[in-house]
């Protein structure tokens, strides 16, 4: 069997890094194409001395350098909110729950850590189909209400939501009190006139999130909670998965909520580290 000298496992190593997404086959082919002639397993073997491993990727925000560079300067700016601040908000935003799971089969090379680095994730475009659509809303001391949604959430939906007092609801159930502050995204729907216009009316105080910003959003999680709950009762029709989705969604416990808030600041000197880009929420 051919001896792994330094300069191939250098080799080796130059490149999953200049392609995490190349596999075994090709790099024996790159290698064998340089007079080298060396097994799989010499290969696989020489990463994982390395520290890479095969990993599916993480799925993320497409983002721009106009994206990072909003999180970054959001994540700067309120670096230093009291912790009272940030239990005081009211969270919210909107998914999407497949009744049937992804089963998409990707893997890349990457050392411990480097899940979130950019050329080690897949990214998403927001809402790109799926089978029902939620918006829902919760803050540190519980959930709030979850609201089906009919169709692609536009402006005209999310004013419906509005209107039926979903928030304000949400809000006196959680005990928020009078200065309390609603969250929501910057895409079009909640920046449109009409959005401004009501909100502005009720007098209630508004926190813009940047576009493509998911990691500063603690909701994101509570998403993956309900997701991971959903699936396990296994419902076979979407009358049922609406159904499970909101006796799930009301079973999230508080401390649950409680300790997403407790940590955000720490959220928030992740997204500083990675310089704006996806971290590991």
């Amino acid at each position: 069997m051919p001896k792994v000298t330094p300069v191939l496992a250098r080799r080796i190593v130059r490149e999953v890094k200049k392609n995490p997404r190349i596999t075994i086959k090709a790099i024996l082919m790159n290698l064998g194409s340089a007079g080298s002639n060396i097994s799989r397993q010499t290969v696989q073997r020489t990463l994982h001395t390395a520290g890479f491993h095969g990993r599916r990727p993480r799925r993320t925000p497409l983002l721009q350098i106009r994206h990072t560079k909003a999180c970054l300067a959001f994540a700067n700016a309120h670096l230093d909110k009291e912790e009272d601040f940030w239990s005081s908000v009211l969270w919210s935003d909107e998914t999407k729950i497949e009744l049937f799971g992804h089963n998409d089969v990707a893997f890349i090379w990457r050392k411990k850590g480097e899940a979130f680095n950019p050329k080690n994730t897949i990214p998403t475009v927001k809402h790109g189909g799926g089978n029902l659509m939620f918006w829902g809303c919760f803050s540190a001391s519980g959930p709030g209400n979850l609201i089906t949604v009919n169709g692609t959430m536009k402006k005209e939906q999310y004013i419906k939501i509005l209107n039926n007092n979903t928030i304000r609801q949400s809000a006196e159930k959680l005990g928020l009190g009078h200065q309390w502050t609603f969250q929501h995204g910057d895409d079009p729907k909640h920046t449109a006139k009409v959005v401004k216009k009501w909100l502005a009316d009720k007098n209630i105080n508004i926190s813009q999130w940047p576009r493509q910003s998911p990691d500063l959003n603690p909701i994101e999680n509570l998403w993956r909670e309900l997701k991971i709950r959903v699936m396990a009762r296994r419902p076979s029709n979407l009358k049922e998965l609406e159904l499970i989705a909101k006796d799930e969604w009301a079973k999230i416990p508080v401390e649950t909520c409680k300790e997403l808030v407790s940590n955000y600041r720490k959220r928030l000197i992740a997204v500083i580290a990675n310089k704006g880009f996806s971290i590991d929420y």
